[in-house]
Parts: structure tokens; C-alpha cells; sequence
């Protein structure tokens, strides 16, 4: 099969299984995932994704840009029958939207892009990214208000392509509430979305990353229809971060929350990976606690 057709194929089977999720007929809401890095078996990338596809995982999430080879990622995804459902920014922390130099926020702008190109040439919807940080050289408002500019400037590839680009909500100050010391405030997420008024930016909803903060599933319900996949891990106050189930996440009003905004798409395991062994007991995990199965 020819690269053109399987993306072509694997496109209709996503569509079709999105299709029977909102008919109803779907028992599971989700498309399981895992993040490539998380894989700790397989000589190559055919073996890899085959390992997880036996497991029972529905998808792998790569990291871009320019950290894999885009054919052999290709050609062991078609091999395997598993989906890349999307790119992770792997340079959004080091080469920021929010810098004060306008070099360096040219490239960035240059990197999602590239992100976005890579995402779609693997048969993926979207790019998770972190807009910005606050810090010495970012206040919360030029944090903002620079890192929409560059986003702006990447969505018309992102519409030309059909790649959501999509925020994760992390510790990087940027939609702390004011009124207190780290206090994260999913109402300022939801604004700066909203501020950019275009259908092609949308959240990547970390379950864990704001336990320590206050309850996901409050979040969730802020949030709503702008969440478009979601990352899940777990959180604990002794322990920090840890397994699936083994935090202070509230699984159930995390459940609840994600039927109530009628979310059905991809979650993807984003905690400690490893062999076989490992990765089916993250499975195990996102089954009993995400799904609740």
C-alpha cells in the first residue's frame, strides 16, 4: 500500500470509529495511547508498536519535530495497524512562543510548524504544545499576548492541514490566577482558547498536572468542548507524581465530568514507561480508573 493510501485508510478507520463512538454503539469512549517514549521494548519501531498493539493499545503519540525518521514511523505504523495519532512540541520548553527575543519566537513559530507538517505527514490531528512560560523574562501578559501572535501565525497551516493545534495545561505560569499564589485557573485556559477564536486551538487536558492545584474534574467541566485529547496521570502530595489510581485524582468525578462535556476521542498515558510487564499494567490502569471498565 502506498503511503498516500494508507494515510487515506487509516483516516476513514479513525473517522469510522469517531462515527460509532457518537452513535452510542462504542463500549469504550476512548482511544488508548501511550507517548513513544514510554515504549522500553522492541529493537525497532515495527517492534515497538507491535508490542503495544498486542497489548491493546489503540494509538502511539511521537514527539517532533525532526526526531524520527517520518517513512520508517510510516511504514511500522501501517506494518502494525497502529495509529500515530499525533506530534508532541518536543521544543516548546527551550525555544519558547513567549521569548523576549524576537529571534528566538521566529523560531518557534518555525518549530510548530514544522510540528504541524510532521503531524500530518504521519496521519495525525493534532500538536500539543505549551504556549509559553512566565518567568524573569515573561510577565503573565507578555507571556500571553507574544505567544498568540505565534500560534496566529501557524494556524493557517494548521486549518490547510486539518492538525488541531492543542494547549497542555502545565506548570509554566502562564494561567495562574492572580487573586493567589499557585493558583491555576482553567477560566484563564478557557479565555486565551477563546481569545484566539479559531477551531483549530483547543486544549490537550492534563488530568494529573493540576491535582496539586485543585480537582481535574472542576477543570473538565470548565474547559468543556474546547478539550480536545487528553493526557492522563496521576498526582499525589507525598509522592508527587506516581501511577494511575495510586494519586489523589479523583477518578470517578473525573468520569463523570468527561461524560457530562460528551468527550470521546484519544487519551494517552503520559506517566513512567517500560517492558511488557509495564506498559500492561498502564493499560490495566487507564481501563479501572479513566475508563472504569
Amino acid at each position: 500500500m502506498h503511503r498516500r493510501s494508507f494515510l487515506a485508510t487509516t483516516a476513514a478507520a479513525t473517522a469510522a470509529l469517531l462515527a460509532e463512538q457518537k452513535s452510542g454503539d462504542s463500549k469504550v469512549p476512548y482511544f488508548l495511547a501511550v507517548k513513544d517514549h514510554m515504549i522500553g521494548e522492541g529493537d525497532s519501531l515495527e517492534e515497538k508498536y507491535q508490542l503495544v498493539k498486542d497489548l491493546g493499545f489503540d494509538g502511539v503519540e511521537v514527539h517532533s519535530p525532526g526526531l524520527l525518521k517520518i517513512e520508517k514511523a510510516l511504514a511500522a505504523s501501517r506494518k502494525t495497524d497502529l495509529p500515530i495519532h499525533g506530534c508532541v512540541n518536543a521544543r516548546h520548553w527551550k525555544v519558547k512562543l513567549s521569548s523576549p527575543d524576537e529571534a528566538e519566537r521566529v523560531t518557534a513559530v518555525e518549530n510548530l510548524k514544522k510540528c504541524l507538517n510532521e503531524a500530518h505527514e504521519l496521519g495525525g490531528s493534532s500538536v500539543l504544545l505549551v504556549p509559553g512560560v512566565v518567568n524573569a523574562q515573561a510577565t503573565q501578559k507578555q507571556a500571553w499576548e507574544r505567544s498568540i501572535i505565534g500560534i496566529q501565525k501557524a494556524l493557517p497551516l494548521a486549518a490547510k492541514l486539518g492538525v488541531h493545534i492543542i494547549l497542555e495545561n502545565v506548570w509554566n505560569g502562564m494561567f495562574y490566577d492572580p487573586k493567589g499564589p499557585n493558583t491555576q485557573s482553567a477560566d484563564r485556559l478557557a479565555n486565551y482558547i477563546d481569545e484566539v477564536k479559531s477551531p483549530w486551538l483547543g486544549s490537550y487536558f492534563d488530568i494529573g498536572n493540576h491535582q496539586r492545584f485543585g480537582k481535574p474534574a472542576e477543570w473538565i467541566k470548565t474547559l468543556g468542548r474546547r478539550i480536545v485529547k487528553l493526557d492522563v496521570k496521576d498526582w499525589g502530595v507525598k509522592g508527587g507524581f506516581g501511577k494511575i489510581g495510586e494519586g489523589d485524582v479523583d477518578w470517578k468525578a473525573v468520569r463523570a465530568s468527561l461524560k457530562d462535556i460528551g468527550y470521546r476521542g484519544w487519551a494517552t498515558a503520559e506517566v513512567g514507561g517500560g517492558k511488557k510487564e509495564r506498559l500492561a499494567e498502564v493499560l490495566e490502569n487507564m481501563r479501572k480508573h479513566l475508563v472504569g471498565a
